[in-house]
């Protein structure tokens, strides 16, 4: 007969420091298990052809997106299920995150997912969506964002900004942060040059004055930009899961 019997989680019931330890013996134990090989492989994330650091403007863009909270609602990653691949794409990735600090990924869904909206709409659109939701999406519950539009870009401090996403670990180089403002109202100038930023972000990036006043960069102009680059930097027309890193 076992020295434990079925009632001895009794006397742990009963001693509320005794549970308590006994709860951080078993979390830890499980989070061991569970971290402790990651220690071991040289990189978590594969590497994807096509993916690149967020541009300036983009980068902007986003940051508008976490400050308005649009997180709290759309999420961004496409579970590998049938009617999620049916209705948004191909599944996630996790490189497609691997410059996400923080990831978008969500946790619940009041809007549609966004991981491929980029290209999806049309950059007017967009700015119709976000002045008044109810104009394109009658059932929308989504709150206007007309403002935006109203708002010229905070962009004072971008070099800094691309400074700290280096220490994190996003692979800007010195020239990326000398030129961060130059490429920032590059990309909102269709009739401008384009040369540099694309010499640095490649030259499938979009550019064109996006928030439809090309007087000024708004707020608009770089959350819409943020937008219309999600899911389009891999093309999954050709990627392969199971091909060599170098050929997907």
């Amino acid at each position: 007969m076992s020295i434990f019997s079925w009632k001895s989680h009794g006397k742990l019931e009963r001693h509320s420091m005794l549970l308590l330890i006994g709860i951080v013996i078993v979390v830890a134990i499980g989070g061991l298990v569970e971290v402790t090989p990651l220690f071991f492989l040289q990189n978590t994330i594969e590497p994807v052809r096509g993916m690149r650091p967020y541009t300036p403007l983009e980068l902007e863009g986003r940051d508008i997106y976490i400050r308005e909270g649009c997180y709290l609602c759309h999420s961004q990653m496409i579970r590998p299920l049938r009617d999620e691949v049916e209705r948004y794409g191909h599944y996630s990735l996790a490189a497609e995150s691997m410059y996400d600090h923080p990831f978008q990924w969500g946790s619940e869904r009041q809007g549609p997912d966004l991981a491929r909206v980029g290209g999806k709409y049309s950059d007017g659109w967009h700015r119709d969506h976000l002045t008044d939701p109810r104009a394109v999406v009658p059932e929308s519950i989504m709150p206007p964002y007309k403002f935006l539009a109203e708002h010229d870009l905070d962009y004072h401090d971008l070099q800094d900004k691309l400074r700290a996403q280096r220490i994190v670990g996003v692979p800007y180089t010195d020239e990326d942060i000398t030129n961060a403002v130059a490429d920032l109202q590059a990309q909102d100038d269709p009739t401008g040059s384009a040369a540099g930023l694309q010499k640095r972000y490649g030259d499938k990036v979009v550019v064109r004055n996006f928030g439809g006043d090309p007087s000024r960069v708004t707020e608009m102009d770089a959350l819409i930009a943020y937008l219309q680059m999600l899911g389009t930097l891999v093309d999954f027309a050709t990627y392969k899961a199971d091909a060599p890193a170098n050929q997907r």
